[in-house]
């Protein structure tokens, strides 16, 4: 079945759960899995508020900083569930496609990603990195989405 799982984190908690199931699915088909984290780079015109206060050294040390944390993160999943894990930063104006141009640069068959469900509005001005890989990528991608709390019902 699948040999080589791609799994994007952005380190939120939905990410993580996401890293969770795909090394789960990974022990079961014995597959390799790698990890990916994207940041984007250091612009003058900036969106982001974090890079107002920054100089480029400085957001090029904090981004490898988090990504370091996201990544550590990950290998710990690995590691727990006996799954052979790798690790990458990239740095890349959009996401989505670095995500895309990790899983064929490393001949993945699968991409494992977290979708944070965002609808109407927000989906429309956030955007969904989910969304565009998913139209984007010649490769299968399957969507984690943890289920609402509402959903549970207590007994």
């Amino acid at each position: 079945m699948h040999k080589h799982i791609l799994i994007p984190t952005d380190g939120s908690e939905l990410s993580q759960k996401a890293i969770d199931y795909g090394m789960v699915l990974a022990k079961s088909v014995n597959a390799k899995v790698t990890v990916v984290t994207v940041s984007t780079p250091f612009h003058a015109l900036v969106v982001e508020p974090s890079m107002i206060t920054d100089t480029p050294e400085q957001y090029g040390k904090r981004m490898a900083t988090l990504a370091a944390e996201y990544l550590n993160v990950a290998k710990e999943a690995a590691l727990a569930a006996g799954v052979s894990c790798d690790t990458m930063h990239v740095e890349h104006d959009q996401p989505y496609l670095a995500i895309i141009e990790t899983a064929v640069r490393n001949s993945c068959d699968l991409i494992v990603m977290a979708s944070h469900g965002r609808r109407g509005i927000s989906a429309i001005v956030l955007g969904s990195e989910a969304l565009k890989v998913l139209t984007h990528s010649t490769i299968p991608v399957l969507v984690f989405r943890a289920p609402h709390p509402a959903f549970f019902i207590a007994s």
